[in-house]
C-alpha cells in the first residue's frame, strides 16, 4: 500500500504546463496595409507632343521670317511697288478680298477637278501596266514624254483643240499632274513580297483577287506618296493654264489677278495673290498627309513611327 502511493500521488498530481514555442514570424498575421493609390499616367507636356511641334516648330519659323521681312521693308524704306510690307499685303488681301475670293474659287476649282481627271487617270494606267510587263515596257516611256514636256508649250495647243477654256485649263493642269500618280502607283503595284505571290500562286488565286488583295494594300503608300505630289502640281499646272488661256472675267483665276497687278504695279495686291496661292498648296498638302494617316495610321510602319 506504501509503495504504491507514491506512484497514484504522481497519477493524480496536476502536470504544469510545458511552455509553448513563440509563433514564427510566418505564422504571425500580418497587418492589413491598404493598396497604394494608383499612379496617376505621366503626361507628356504640350510643347513635347509631336503633334504640337510638327504645327508649333513652323509657324514659329514663319513669325520670324515675316518679323525680318517687315523689319528689313521698314529699315531700308523700300516703296510698296518694289516690295511691300506683310502689313501691307495682309491689308490689300482684306479690302480687295471679294475679287481675291472670286478668283481663288476659281483657281480651286480648276485645281480639284485636274486633280480628280491625274488620279483616276493614273491609277487606271497603273493597272494596265501591272498587267503586263509587255505593256508597260512600251507604253512608260510616253507616260515619261508626258512628264518632261513643258505644259507652258503644249498649253496654247490645246486651248485651241479644247473649245471650253475651263475644260482646256483642266486637262493641261492634269497632264502635269499625271506622271507622279502613274509612276508611284506602277511602283507600288509592282512592290509585293515574293513569297506573298508564291502563296497566292500556290492557292491558285485569279489575277483579280491578287490585284484586290495583294497589290492594292501593297501599294497603299506609293499610292498617297504621290497624292501629295501630283495635288501641289495640280495647283500649278492650274495657274499657269490660266497665264497661258489669260481668261479674264468672272471666269478668272488667280494667275489672271497677277497678271492684272503686275500691269497696274499694284505689288501688294500681287503678293497677296501668291500668298493664297501658296496657303492653297500647303492646304493641299495637309489634306493628303491627312487621308494618308486615315488609310495607313492603324498598320503601315510610315505612320507608325513617331521618331
Amino acid at each position: 500500500m506504501s509503495a504504491l502511493a507514491p506512484a497514484s500521488i504522481a497519477a493524480t498530481s496536476p502536470v504544469a504546463p510545458t511552455p509553448s514555442a513563440p509563433p514564427s514570424a510566418s505564422a504571425r498575421p500580418r497587418p492589413v496595409v491598404p493598396a497604394p493609390a494608383e499612379r496617376k499616367a505621366v503626361r507628356t507636356p504640350l510643347l513635347q507632343q509631336p503633334g504640337v511641334q510638327r504645327v508649333m516648330y513652323p509657324l514659329l519659323v514663319g513669325v520670324v521670317l515675316v518679323a525680318l521681312w517687315q523689319g528689313l521693308v521698314t529699315a531700308m524704306e523700300l516703296p510698296p511697288y518694289l516690295v511691300p510690307s506683310p502689313y501691307l499685303m495682309m491689308q490689300t488681301l482684306v479690302t480687295d478680298w471679294v475679287p481675291l475670293g472670286m478668283a481663288l474659287l476659281v483657281t480651286l476649282k480648276i485645281t480639284v477637278l485636274s486633280f480628280v481627271v491625274a488620279t483616276i487617270a493614273g491609277v487606271l494606267i497603273s493597272f494596265l501596266f501591272v498587267q503586263s510587263k509587255l505593256i508597260e515596257t512600251a507604253l512608260f516611256p510616253y507616260a515619261v514624254l508626258l512628264q518632261v514636256t513643258p505644259i507652258v508649250a503644249v498649253a496654247p495647243l490645246i486651248i485651241i483643240w479644247v473649245k471650253n477654256p475651263t475644260a482646256a485649263m483642266v486637262v493641261c493642269a492634269a497632264l502635269v499632274a499625271l506622271f507622279p500618280i502613274i509612276s508611284n502607283t506602277t511602283l507600288g503595284l509592282r512592290s509585293i513580297e515574293p513569297d506573298l505571290q508564291s502563296y497566292f500562286k500556290l492557292n491558285r488565286a485569279t489575277r483579280w483577287q491578287q490585284l484586290v488583295r495583294l497589290r492594292i494594300p501593297s501599294a497603299l503608300p506609293y499610292f498617297f506618296g504621290g497624292l501629295r505630289i501630283s495635288s501641289g502640281l495640280a495647283l500649278i499646272g492650274a495657274v499657269v493654264a490660266e497665264f497661258v488661256a489669260g481668261t479674264g472675267g468672272s471666269g478668272a483665276g488667280l494667275a489672271y489677278q497677277i497678271l492684272q497687278a503686275g500691269f497696274q504695279l499694284n505689288i501688294p495686291r500681287m503678293f497677296a495673290a501668291l500668298l493664297l496661292i501658296s496657303l492653297t498648296g500647303v492646304a493641299l498638302f495637309v489634306l493628303m498627309a491627312w487621308l494618308t494617316k486615315l488609310a495607313l495610321g492603324s498598320w503601315h510602319a510610315s505612320e507608325l513611327s513617331h521618331d
